[in-house]
Order: C-alpha cells, then sequence, then structure tokens
C-alpha cells in the first residue's frame, strides 16, 4: 500500500433482496400461452375477482402501479386470447399476473459504483455537494441492472446517504425514439451492411428520422421487391435491430432517485448492463450533459454503449461506432482536450489506451497509454472511470490484476493539454482488497467506476468482491504528491 491515509466512511452498500420489479413471465411455447388463458377464461367472474384480490393483497403493497404493469403483461399476450368476447378489467388484470413474476434486481449483488455531482445543488449547506451515485445491480441469472443513490459529501468530509426506497421503478420506453441519419449509416456498414439495399433504406430519411420514419421506409423498400432476396431481409432484419440498440427512457418525476431502475431492454443486452462509468460532460459552450459508458452483453457477446441525459429522468442509449468500440472498460474524459473528445479503453485486455475523435459516438485509433509495470498490475490494467481535472494534471484511477486475480486500484497523472504523456504513476496500490473485502461472489476484488474531486479530497466508492460496495476518502494533496514522486 502507498503511505497515503485513507478515510474509510462508515457506509456499506450491501444487497437487498426486497427490491424487487415486476417482469414479464411469459412461455416460449404459444401452446402453453393458449393453454394458461385458457384456464382463467374458464373462471366464472366471481372466481376471477376473488383470484385477483389475493394476488393485490399479496403484492400490492409492494410496487407502484401494479394495475398499469399487469395490464402491459397482458397486452403482450392478448394476442392468444381466444375468445371474441369483452373482458373485464379484473379478468385481463389476473391474466396479466399469470404471465407476470417478481425479479430481484439486486439480489445476488450490487457493485462497481461511479459517482457524480448532483444536477441539483440547491438548498445545501456552505460548503456540500449534492451527488448521484450508479450501481451495478445483480439479480437471478446473473441479469445486471443499473440503480442510483444520492446524498450529500459534507463540508467537513463526511458523507451522508439519503433514505433508499424499498420500491423500484423502471422508466416508460419511449416509442418512437430519434435517430442521427450519419451514425445509423456508420454502424450498419461497419456491420458489414454497405450495400444497395442500405443505401435505398436510408435515402428517402431525413438527416434525424424517427423509429417510425425507419419502419415506413423499410416497408417501401420491401415492397419494392416481389421475390426478396436472403441479402434484402437480412439488411431489414439488422436496421430494425439497431434502432432498437438505439432508444429512450423517461421515469416520472415524483420518483425519488433511489427508485429509478434502468433495467435491460435490447436485445443486445438481454443479459445484462454491466459497469456503467458516469461522468458529467461539461462541452466548450458551458452546456452540461452526463454520459456513461456501460457494457452490454446478451450471454455471448458484449458490446460497449453510452448512455446521455440531462436530469437523470429522460436517457437517451446510444450504440457507439468505430472500429476501437470493443472490450470492456471506456472511459470518457470530462470535457474536450485541445478540441477533442478523449477516452480511455482497453482493446487487448492488458494495457490501457487512450483516443480522440470529434464525435463522441465514433471512435478509432487507440494508443497504449500505460502498460503493465508492477508485480501487483503484471497481468493486466484498465481503467476505474473517467478522469478527473486537477491543477496539476488529469487523475486517472486505475485497476491491477496481479498474481492469484487480486485487483487493486491504483492511479496515475496525465498531462493536462497532452493526456498522452504520463507525469505521475502510483509504485503502490492505492486501495487493496483487505480482511472482509476479499470475500464475495469474485473474491479478493476491489474496483471503481469512478470517483469525485470535492475541494481537495478524492472521494472513491468501491465494490469488495462483486458483493457490495463502501466508500473512502484521500487527501488530494497527498495523492498528488505520491504520483508525482513515483514517475
Amino acid at each position: 500500500m502507498t503511505r497515503i491515509r485513507l478515510r474509510r466512511h462508515d457506509l456499506n452498500l450491501h444487497p437487498e433482496s426486497n427490491r424487487v420489479i415486476i417482469r414479464p413471465f411469459i412461455p416460449g411455447d404459444t401452446q402453453r400461452i393458449t393453454t394458461v388463458i385458457g384456464r382463467a377464461l374458464a373462471l366464472s367472474e366471481d372466481e376471477v375477482e376473488t383470484e385477483l384480490a389475493g394476488v393485490k393483497s399479496e403484492f400490492h403493497d409492494r410496487h407502484f402501479d401494479i394495475d398499469g404493469l399487469l395490464l402491459q403483461h397482458f397486452n403482450k399476450v392478448s394476442a392468444h386470447v381466444f375468445t371474441q368476447r369483452n373482458l373485464s378489467v379484473s379478468r385481463r388484470l389476473l391474466i396479466g399476473a399469470l404471465f407476470s413474476g417478481e425479479y430481484a434486481l439486486e439480489s445476488a449483488a450490487l457493485f462497481n459504483p461511479s459517482i457524480v455531482p448532483h444536477p441539483s445543488q440547491d438548498n445545501l449547506s456552505e460548503g456540500a455537494l449534492r451527488f448521484i451515485m450508479s450501481l451495478r445491480a445483480t439479480g437471478e441469472g446473473h441479469i445486471s441492472s443499473i440503480e442510483f443513490r444520492s446524498g450529500q459529501i459534507l463540508a467537513d468530509g463526511g458523507i451522508h446517504l439519503d433514505p433508499v426506497s424499498r420500491f423500484t421503478t423502471v422508466p416508460e420506453i419511449m416509442p418512437n425514439p430519434s435517430y442521427e441519419k450519419e451514425s445509423f449509416e456508420t454502424k450498419l456498414h461497419e456491420m458489414g451492411f454497405e450495400n444497395g439495399w442500405t443505401t435505398g433504406l436510408l435515402e428517402p430519411l431525413e438527416e434525424h428520422f424517427t423509429r417510425s420514419d425507419l419502419r415506413k421506409s423499410m416497408r417501401a423498400v420491401r415492397q419494392q421487391s416481389r421475390n426478396p432476396s436472403r441479402d434484402l431481409l437480412r439488411t431489414l432484419e439488422c436496421a430494425l435491430w439497431l434502432a432498437d440498440s438505439n432508444y429512450e427512457l423517461r421515469f416520472p418525476e415524483k420518483l425519488a432517485v433511489s427508485e429509478r431502475i434502468i433495467f435491460p431492454v435490447s436485445p443486445n443486452e438481454s443479459n445484462g448492463i454491466e459497469d456503467a462509468r458516469f461522468v458529467r460532460f461539461v462541452e466548450e459552450d458551458g452546456s452540461v450533459i452526463y454520459r456513461a459508458t456501460y457494457t452490454a452483453y446478451n450471454g455471448k457477446a458484449i458490446l460497449p454503449q453510452m448512455i446521455e441525459t440531462e436530469d437523470f429522468l429522460s436517457f437517451r442509449v446510444l450504440t457507439l461506432n468505430g472500429s476501437a468500440v470493443q472490450n470492456k472498460g471506456m472511459a470518457l474524459f470530462p470535457r474536450r482536450v485541445q478540441g477533442s473528445y478523449v477516452m480511455l479503453s482497453r482493446q487487448d485486455d492488458e494495457n490501457l489506451l487512450i483516443m480522440f475523435a470529434n464525435d463522441p459516438h465514433h471512435w478509432n485509433d487507440p494508443q497504449v497509454l500505460l502498460r503493465p509495470a508492477e508485480m501487483w498490475e503484471c497481468v493486466k490494467i484498465g481503467n476505474c472511470g473517467s478522469p478527473m481535472e486537477t491543477e496539476e494534471g488529469w487523475l486517472v484511477l486505475t485497476h491491477g490484476v496481479g498474481p492469484m486475480r487480486k485487483y487493486c486500484i491504483g492511479a496515475a497523472l496525465l498531462d493536462l493539454e497532452d493526456p498522452t504523456r504520463v507525469i505521475g504513476r502510483l509504485r503502490q496500490p492505492l486501495l487493496s482488497p483487505e480482511g472482509n473485502e476479499r470475500e464475495g461472489y469474485v473474491p479478493n476484488v476491489v474496483y471503481s467506476c469512478g470517483g469525485l474531486i470535492h475541494g481537495r479530497t478524492l472521494v472513491l466508492p468501491y465494490a469488495m468482491s462483486d458483493k457490495a460496495s463502501a466508500v473512502v476518502s484521500v487527501s488530494l494533496d497527498e495523492l498528488l504528491v505520491e504520483l508525482k514522486a513515483g514517475v
């Protein structure tokens, strides 16, 4: 360990099994769906009311608007209802309940946190800062989603976490999101669809188009071919897949921060949204947007993606373009450097790389920034979130993997004007797994997806062995002295 003193806060975030959402529970076999619906249709109206009352008595207090969720799930199977008679609302709700199930979001783990200033800093005591912390929550089937917490860093360096609601709510998925034509076309070409069908599909569309515009163009292209080729069908299928991978979400304003859950939506993240690295990004005109890179996982392959929000209520989820969009651990700098967007990345699963772009959604040409240098990072290194700006340089938190797959957190310092130049580096870990931190789903790991500088203090939330999370604070001045001594 370094000589830097760590302040360990009495703040541990452990997974809670009682934080649940309602998900569809629909068999893949059509015959089973119709069989279950048939049993519900065979009930008398009195029997329906009795059964529904039992469901509501048991589950109503565990969810906001349970009726709305059950009706949504009824609508997912309504095409299989084989009767012409109108169904009562109660019978629809009961059928919806038959095709629903609770999912405990964080029953397995609550880990890999990142922390950013809250969009609202009103009504705070002097010297305090309100923050939002994102966390990776993992439940049954190892499916990961994003949860949020809020709190304050107090003037004396103490950290206060706002009460955590036991209720959780997934956002509304906006039905007709918009897309940027140039980025959409670029991504299709990268996927191998640089052909006449792609040209014909996109040519009628405006520079910014909606999902309904895309579907209209798809129907037109499809109708132009009496005997559609396999290439045409594959092009249309992948264009729709790409559209589904770029979506928009919206939470009601009344929800507390801890009640907002981003659960996998698109097919390419069906097995999880992993390790979101949030950063407060300030554009050259002073406008602020929060961005997060994350890893989408479908059970077989990973795909780096980006989330954008201004208020943590409305979110845009976007695919990233370019040959460098691969592997895990992409982390965006909080502002442009010399007019360029800058990103840390890890293309080779060993070294920490850096790349520059004119567009935050398009990345190519990475170059090696840091290679493993010490035994505690001998196997591989990566970042622990977005760089943080200090007067001495860009502070980069790193993770290093050493003997016995032990993960430690280190740090490096990059030149402010030329971040390809390393001007400081810790020779020893800043934080290593100790005591109970070593025990968990993946033992001997400490890991973070982003820290925050407040005044002269680095606040570092971190995960303990892929199970739970904690927070330490570090004197920024002590850290900078140690960094510069380690070059």
